[in-house]
């Protein structure tokens, strides 16, 4: 028995979810964004201390094979979303199949989005406040490479924004790829590897992803409460100052919920509907 939709099931689901996501109440789908940004933070925290430590002779080594064990622990926080539930604004961003086949309306499409972007920066932001201003479990290396991730998201270095803008393109044509791929499957094995793979590739690859940032921003930025978590991050005192809400904002967040929104909404959601619904829409 087949336990797998084809490319053209598969994108014609999508039509089908969209409409549903968009007929939820307000309230419900920012408690499941809540919960999503929680999802994503704890896999962002396992990711930070999974990174933590990579060095021999107190020089940076194994980069490469230091990335790839990041993005495949991370792949922990879609797993989370997907087959619990909740809601994702980048994986929201497929609720583009559903408007390009007129069975949703853009007021509709952008209220999902508003609610869902907000509640997974409340459940960010709560993690972020709960693991490295609370715990303690940034004061100290694991705090240092927080602060580092974060001020590396937020460099105010010329073409920054431009650089972030393409980088969220791929991570999130990748993440919603993911997303289909885990809805294609119809077990939690398939689900589970269908997840892993992609997710993996884009934190390997360094790409962009809005809801991590809402987690690994406000981390860094936490972390610097504590003095061992400043000098185990080396950063100078300017970076440092310039490690701030104001950036985050302006250095990251603007740009990559837009490159977000090219890569999963049209790069991965308009192609997709093209390709496989619109030719067949009765």
């Amino acid at each position: 028995m087949k336990n797998f939709l084809t490319p053209q099931e598969l994108a014609k689901s999508f039509v089908a979810v969209g409409e549903a996501k968009a007929k939820n109440s307000a309230i419900k789908l920012f408690v499941l964004g809540i919960l999503a940004g929680c999802f994503i933070g704890f896999a962002a925290h396992l990711a930070t201390v999974v990174g933590t430590g990579w060095t021999i002779g107190g020089a940076p080594a194994l980069f490469g094979l230091k990335k790839f064990f990041i993005g495949a622990v991370f792949s922990t926080g879609l797993m989370l979303v997907i087959i619990p539930g909740s809601e994702l604004f980048t994986g929201n961003n497929l609720m583009s199949i559903a408007l390009l086949n007129h069975n949703i309306s853009l007021g509709k499409l952008l209220r999902n989005w508003g609610i869902v972007f907000v509640g997974n920066f409340v459940g960010s932001i709560f993690l972020a406040w709960m693991f490295a201003r609370m715990s303690g479990l940034t004061n100290g290396p694991i705090g240092g490479t927080a602060i580092a991730i974060a001020a590396g998201k937020v460099s105010a270095i010329d073409g920054h924004n431009l650089q972030f803008f393409f980088r969220a393109i791929g991570c999130n044509w990748l993440v919603c790829l993911a997303v289909m791929m885990a809805a294609a499957a119809q077990d939690i094995g398939g689900k589970i590897l269908a997840i892993f793979f992609p997710i993996m590739a884009f934190v390997t690859s360094g790409f962009e992803h809005i809801v991590a940032n809402m987690y690994f921003i406000p981390a860094g930025i936490f972390s610097k409460h504590f003095d061992k978590a400043i000098e185990a991050s080396g950063k100078t005192p300017e970076v440092l100052a310039g490690l701030n809400w104001e950036a985050m904002i302006t250095q990251n967040f603007i740009t990559v919920t837009l490159g977000n929104i090219v890569g999963g909404a049209v790069f991965c959601g308009c192609v997709y509907w093209w390709i496989y619904v619109k030719e067949t829409k009765k």
